[in-house]
């Protein structure tokens, strides 16, 4: 693996990272505390094929490969985390697994639409008494004639309230186990589709999430994706890109919290000189920094290895994870300590860094289960 960016890759950093300081940066904060959806953001995002990265280029999106998906989360949450992970769920959760388990038909109908922007995607698995555990999801799809009839609830939607297409996941089969478990593609408008709760969270307030409500819903049998019972596989095959998504994103609030932590150090006077010159401060943020280049070359590695096609990759998706969100968590801390009691206020972005870190360590696989999936693939 090269550890330098191609030169493709650094003018999309350079691009994506101008456009987050000039459109994204300035109304974070006020999104966060009107826990507003970024819509305008991401319409001009999607002017930028920032909404259909990963997209091949014949079904209207940019073609470009994991690393250069990467670069886009992290720059796009260096300045906002909400709108990274929206970013991220579009691109990885939603268009992924079409491209990869469609039909013709299938990305033909929905990779436009979400390479422009035209619709939001999302992701529905999780249940309330079905999270890291997604083999006793209680969601049932019936097929009846030709369509599936799908009764059940999700939780922790990620741009639940907004998103246009969903690919959900239910049960088909109920004596097979996490064998009898089926994905869809649906759309919002579907009869039977419902948004139920909306979430206040700690943070990351501009991604609205939500419960999913499935009351009879009717979905044509052609929107089933993949085969009967491939449910169970699509989904941990599609978290597995998700991880690296989560994992740049963790990077991008670690490397906002670093840039923070360096700016008022420097302003900061305390005992006739800048709290920078001291030892204590010195040495948090020598720790921040390395701890960041390391969790940013983990993310690299991940992205480079699913770019490769040659096998799995799930180990170095969880590793990158588990150790960018406990990163990006350390740094927040210590961003928080060194702006003293100015970083307890929303005065300072550190505040807000400090609230929207957390969930890394949380959606898409807690740290826990990233160590799960670390340890199966080395003892196994």
């Amino acid at each position: 693996m090269q550890l330098e960016l191609n030169e493709q890759q650094k003018m999309i950093q350079k691009m994506v990272r101008e456009f987050a300081e000039k459109e994204v940066a300035p109304i974070a904060a006020e999104l966060d505390e009107k826990e507003e959806y970024p819509i305008k953001t991401l319409e001009k995002m999607s002017k930028l094929g920032l909404l259909g990265v990963i997209i091949p280029q014949e079904y209207g999106g940019a073609g470009l490969d994991t690393i250069s998906y990467e670069i886009v989360v992290e720059e796009i949450s260096r300045k906002c985390a909400s709108t990274g992970v929206v970013t991220s769920v579009h691109n990885s959760l939603a268009a992924w697994p079409i491209m990869k388990y469609g039909t013709e038909e299938q990305k033909k109908k929905y990779l436009p639409i979400l390479a422009k922007g035209e619709k939001i995607g999302a992701f529905a698995a999780t249940e309330p008494n079905a999270g890291s555990d997604l083999g006793a999801m209680a969601t049932t799809a019936v097929l009846k004639g030709d369509k599936y009839i799908i009764n059940g609830d999700k939780t922790f939607i990620t741009s639940g309230p907004v998103a246009g297409i969903i690919i959900i996941f239910a049960v088909t089969d109920k004596e097979a186990g996490a064998k009898g478990i089926s994905a869809f593609i649906v759309e919002s408008d579907m009869k039977g589709y419902k948004v139920g709760s909306i979430f206040e969270k700690l943070g990351i307030n501009a991604s609205q999430t939500s419960e999913l409500i499935f009351e009879n819903m009717e979905v044509p049998k052609e929107n089933l994706l993949g085969a009967e019972g491939d449910g169970f596989k699509i989904a941990l095959k599609t978290l597995d890109g998700g991880r690296i998504g989560i994992a740049a994103q963790a990077v991008g609030i670690a490397q906002a919290a670093l840039d923070e932590s360096i700016e008022y150090s420097k302003q900061r006077q305390q005992f006739g000189r800048p709290i920078a010159k001291f030892q204590a401060i010195q040495w948090m943020i020598a720790d921040m920094a390395t701890s960041i280049e390391a969790a940013r070359l983990l993310v690299l590695n991940a992205a480079y290895k699913k770019d490769q096609g040659s096998g799995r990759y799930s180990k170095e998706a969880a590793m990158a994870k588990l150790f960018a969100s406990e990163t990006a968590m350390d740094a927040v801390l210590k961003a928080v300590q060194i702006h003293g009691g100015y970083g307890y206020t929303k005065e300072y972005t550190v505040e807000r860094l400090f609230r929207d870190a957390k969930i890394t360590e949380i959606y898409e696989g807690t740290s826990e289960v990233q160590r799960m999936v670390i340890a199966g693939s080395l003892l196994r």
